[in-house]
C-alpha cells in the first residue's frame, strides 16, 4: 500500500511541470480534519498522511458563459476516497489506495476509474520494511521506514482516482462546503528490489501517458486497463530514513535524510538482499 508520501514542491513548479491551466487551490474546500491541517493544505509537506488535503491534477470542464471547455486544473483534494453513496466520510480511511488489478471492477472505484482519473504529484513515498531478524519491544518484526524516489529527475506522479460526495445535511447544493472531493492512490505489485521493502507500490505513470489518463472522455475500459497494467522497473531508488516519519505530526526536509548504515538494525538492502545490522 501507499500510506505516506512527500509532496514538497512549490505550486509554481507544479504548474510548469504538469502544464496546469487553472490553479484552483485557493477555492473553498471541505475538509474532514477536526483540527487545522499542518502544514497548511497546499504548502510543502514532507509527510502527507491520509485525511489531509493534497495538490492533485485533474481535467474538468470550466463553465464560463455559453462555452464549456475542459482544462487541466490543480486542486486540493482529500486523501481517502469517499464514494458518492457513502453515508459517512469516515469510510475514506478504508479507501486510501485502489488496487490496479481490480480498480475497474464494481465497487468504490469502478465508476471513478472510467471517468474521474487524476494525477497525484509527489517527490517520493515512504514504505516500511519488516525486519527478518530483529524484533521490536512488542516482539514483532521491527519496521524500518524507507524513502523511495525517482532517479532520473522526471516529475513523479501517482495514478489516482477521485470522487464527489455531497453532504445531505446541507440544504444548499451550491454551497462549496456541501461537497467533499476526495482521491485514492492506485497501487500495483512492487517491482524487483522494491519488493524487498513491501509487496505493493504506487502506480507511477510516465509524462507521455498523463494526458490520456486525465482525459475524462476516455471511458472505454480497455485502454484504461492497459494504463492500469503499466510497469517499468528500474526508475526508483530507495534508502532508509529515520523513524521520525512514523508519526504523522513529524514534518520537514530532514525526514528525507538517509539514515547512516551504523544506525540500521536487521534491514534488508533492497538492491543486494543483504541484511544490514544483524
Amino acid at each position: 500500500m501507499c500510506g505516506r508520501y512527500a509532496a514538497a514542491k512549490d505550486q509554481a513548479d507544479l504548474v510548469l511541470e504538469f502544464d496546469i491551466e487553472v490553479v484552483a487551490t485557493g477555492e473553498p474546500t471541505r475538509s474532514v480534519l477536526v483540527k487545522p491541517q499542518e502544514p497548511p493544505a497546499g504548502a510543502p509537506d514532507y509527510n502527507l498522511a491520509p485525511s489531509k488535503q493534497a495538490p492533485v491534477v485533474l481535467t474538468r470542464p470550466i463553465r464560463g458563459g455559453v462555452a464549456v471547455e475542459s482544462a487541466r486544473q490543480l486542486r486540493l483534494l482529500t486523501w481517502g476516497l469517499v464514494p458518492s453513496w457513502a453515508k459517512d466520510v469516515k469510510i475514506g480511511m478504508r479507501f486510501i489506495n485502489a488496487r490496479a488489478e481490480t480498480a475497474l471492477a464494481a465497487g468504490p472505484f469502478g465508476r471513478a476509474a472510467l471517468a474521474r482519473r487524476c494525477l497525484v504529484p509527489a517527490d517520493g513515498w515512504y514504505e516500511w520494511q519488516a525486519s527478518p531478524t530483529v524484533l521490536d519491544a512488542k516482539g514483532k518484526p521491527r519496521k524500518q521506514p524507507f524513502f523511495i524516489h525517482r532517479t532520473d529527475g522526471t516529475p513523479l506522479a501517482f495514478a489516482g482516482l477521485y470522487e464527489f460526495w455531497r453532504d445531505p445535511s446541507v440544504a444548499d447544493k451550491d454551497d462549496p462546503l456541501a461537497w467533499l472531493t476526495s482521491f485514492t492512490i492506485v497501487t500495483t505489485a512492487a517491482e524487483p528490489g522494491l519488493d524487498r521493502i513491501h509487496d505493493r507500490q504506487p502506480l507511477v505513470l510516465e509524462p507521455d501517458d498523463w494526458e490520456r489518463w486525465l482525459d475524462p472522455t476516455l471511458t472505454d475500459p480497455d485502454p484504461v486497463a492497459t494504463m492500469l497494467a503499466f510497469a517499468r522497473p528500474g526508475r526508483f531508488a530507495a534508502y532508509p530514513v529515520s523513524t521520525a516519519v512514523n508519526g504523522s505530526a513529524g514534518n520537514g526536509p530532514h525526514l528525507l535524510d538517509p539514515l547512516p548504515a551504523q544506525a540500521l538494525r536487521g534491514v534488508v538492502d533492497p538492491t543486494t538482499g543483504e541484511v544490514i545490522g544483524g
